[in-house]
């Protein structure tokens, strides 16, 4: 403890040693300070006046003449010294000017240099278009000296003073101008240069460009009235007004002639060419290659979905005779979208509607299969047995019916057979009844349609040429009437189901070997007319789901008719020819209309595209449908009238 004490005492020693000697440092160096400034302050005047003369010969050598003696020495006094009383040594003198800047100082004319540097524009713009146009006789003046006030330098703008070293500058006066703003003329066009141009121009000189001036003829009153009335100038100018017309309120084609012209034929077979026009087709080399296509449906819960049967493929005994295949019309894929097969050839198929999950076909052993895509699997769930309680001839009809909480699966067989079955078991129909027309042999049905809204009352084709009327329940359950009309098997048939204004739900349509399409009545035995178009076996006939009176038919020769009954009876009001040489023998509508599948006998489906103003009826199609139909009964009642004739004709003895 003592040591650390006597340490701390030699320390404050030292410190206080220090400090002495840093204070007499101090106080010999203001003194040294104190006795250089006594030095200079005598010396101070006769420097000042060595500086004087320098000066004056400095100027003699510029060619300015010096000036006076009096004046000099009046200019420069030196002033006492002060000492402050907070400041040990005395202060610098100083120079003052005062007397300088009171008295007029004699001024000569230099030459010296220029910069000028602009100011800056602000620049503002208004609604009209602008441009800055330059003063150049402004700048220009400014730039070479027209006004001496402005633009010489004097002697008084810089005064130098030799004590202090200072510049006293006394900037010129400047002139700041906004810029000048002129409207800019509108841009001319093509019209207003020749305007320009056919205006009588100024008489050329020697140096001038000579320019040729087309002349403009100018038309009498009477000549413009006669080019106006002529019948040129009045078809012209009534068809350019209706087209501005036109294209003044409308977005559409304005173009429409409905005149019609020289091209008007040339026109309508372009359309007709377009009405329809093919959009896919669907083929699998491995399932579809020589198989034919047996049947054809769209699903309504999933519109783009199609699904198309085919029988056995004797090219290869090894695959499965029935193949049931789900197209996608919606995606650009090539392959089916489901590949489902059974033991038996497939006949018919459809969607089950109120199940979209589900697709029932009909074998050509008789049996009913069911397929279900949420099953990892491509053979059927269910089957109806092989029995005599169920079919056992091949399936050609096949149709799920009724609403979504009471609904039966309908299926008929050629051996005249009809069964109602539940889809939740195959096992065993719900009810089953025999097609027989008044108790003769049973009816071989080939095809079959339920009435519009109608799960009781439906009609079937026969092999035997003879189109029948039936229902599943009541009174007169079983066949009741026949149609006699055709000379070749039933091939389709269709009744009519476009809701509209009129219910024409009595009315179907029948196609037959026979070449021909027939149009019937339920209520009339006889047929109201006979399409005979066609020059090979007609396959396969079904109504527009949204016009009254369109249908479509195929045939042998690979042909797609579609027939509008309200502009034509006698050919079809568009046609196209499949391609390859193949026969079409099913057709099916989209639910839209818009567009039709049919396929073919080389198991290959083609996808056509309706036009518009064929496919979509207009607001009158329905009543003029009624009056086609009007038509068509009386020309029925007059071919009776001369059939009948006929044949007493013939049966009457001759004289």
């Amino acid at each position: 403890m003592a040591d650390r004490k006597a340490e701390l005492e030699r320390k404050k020693l030292k410190l206080e040693q220090m400090r002495k000697e840093r204070e007499e440092k101090n106080r010999q160096r203001k003194v040294k300070e104190g006795g250089e400034e006594k030095k200079v302050a005598p010396t101070s005047s006769g420097q000042s006046q060595d500086l004087r003369a320098q000066t004056d010969e400095l100027l003699s050598s510029l060619g300015i003449p010096p000036a006076s003696g009096n004046d000099s020495q009046a200019v420069v006094q030196p002033v006492k010294e002060t000492v402050g009383p907070n400041e040990g040594a005395p202060a610098t003198s100083a120079v003052t000017t005062q007397q300088a800047s009171r008295r007029k100082a004699k001024l000569t004319v230099t030459k010296v240099g220029e910069t000028n540097i602009p100011p800056r524009e602000n620049v503002t713009y208004s609604k009209e278009t602008q441009t800055i146009v330059v003063d150049t006789t402004e700048k220009e003046g400014h730039r070479f000296g027209d006004d001496h006030s402005d633009d010489t330098c004097s002697l008084s703008s810089l005064v130098r003073d030799e004590d202090t070293d200072s510049i006293d500058v006394h900037p010129a006066p400047t002139h700041h101008k906004m810029p000048h703003v002129e409207n800019v003329h509108p841009t001319l066009t093509q019209e207003d240069i020749q305007k320009q141009e056919e205006k009588p121009s100024a008489p050329a000189t020697k140096d001038s460009p000579v320019t040729m001036v087309k002349k403009v003829i100018e038309l009498s009153e009477e000549e413009k009235k006669q080019i106006m009335m002529t019948e040129e100038f009045q078809t012209f100018f009534n068809k350019t007004t209706r087209v501005v017309e036109r294209a003044l309120d409308e977005e559409i084609d304005i173009f429409v002639d409905y005149a019609g012209g020289e091209s008007e034929d040339m026109e309508s077979d372009l359309r007709a060419g377009e009405r329809l026009k093919l959009q896919r087709n669907f083929f699998d080399e491995r399932w579809s290659k020589h198989r034919t296509v047996t049947s054809l449906d769209w699903s309504k819960q999933h519109p783009e979905l199609l699904v198309a049967s085919y029988n056995a493929n004797e090219d290869s005994p090894n695959d499965p005779d029935g193949v049931t295949l789900i197209w996608n019309s919606k995606f650009k894929k090539t392959t089916p979208e489901y590949v489902f097969h059974c033991q038996s050839p497939v006949m018919s198929s459809c969607f089950a509607e109120f199940h979209p999950n589900l697709v029932v076909g009909g074998t050509y052993s008789g049996q009913i299969v069911l397929w279900d895509n949420r099953v990892n699997k491509r053979t059927p769930i269910q089957r109806t047995p092989l029995s005599a309680a169920a079919h056992t001839h091949p399936v050609y009809c096949i149709n799920v019916v009724g609403t979504q909480n009471a609904h039966n699966l309908i299926s008929v067989s050629t051996d005249g057979k009809m069964c109602s079955w539940s889809l939740d078991m195959l096992s065993q129909p719900q009810d089953s009844m025999e097609l027989q027309h008044k108790q003769s042999k049973a009816v071989a049905v080939t095809c079959f349609s339920f009435l519009s809204g109608d799960v009781n009352n439906f009609v079937v084709g026969s092999e035997d040429c003879t189109v029948y009327t039936a229902c599943r329940h009541g009174g007169k359950t079983g066949i009741s009437e026949a149609f006699e009309g055709h000379m070749g098997p039933i091939t389709g048939i269709d009744c009519h189901n476009v809701p509209g204004q009129i219910d024409f739900s009595p009315y179907f349509l029948t196609s037959s070997f026979d070449w021909t399409l027939k149009l019937w009545s339920i209520k009339d035995q006889k047929f109201l007319h006979s399409f005979e178009d066609n020059s090979d076996y007609v396959y396969d006939v079904q109504w527009s789901p949204i016009h009254p009176a369109l249908f479509a038919s195929v045939d042998g020769d690979g042909r797609l008719d579609l027939w509008n009954l309200n502009n034509e009876t006698e050919v079809p009001t568009a046609s196209v020819v499949a391609e390859g040489g193949v026969a079409l023998n099913h057709c099916r509508w989209h639910g839209s209309g818009s567009s039709i599948a049919v396929g073919d006998d080389v198991g290959r489906i083609h996808i056509y595209d309706v036009a518009e103003n064929t496919a979509n009826p207009k607001m009158d199609e329905w009543s003029r449908f009624v009056r086609t139909l009007q038509e068509l009964k009386q020309q029925a009642v007059e071919r009776e009238e001369e059939s009948s004739l006929g044949s007493v004709s013939m049966t009457s003895p001759l004289r």
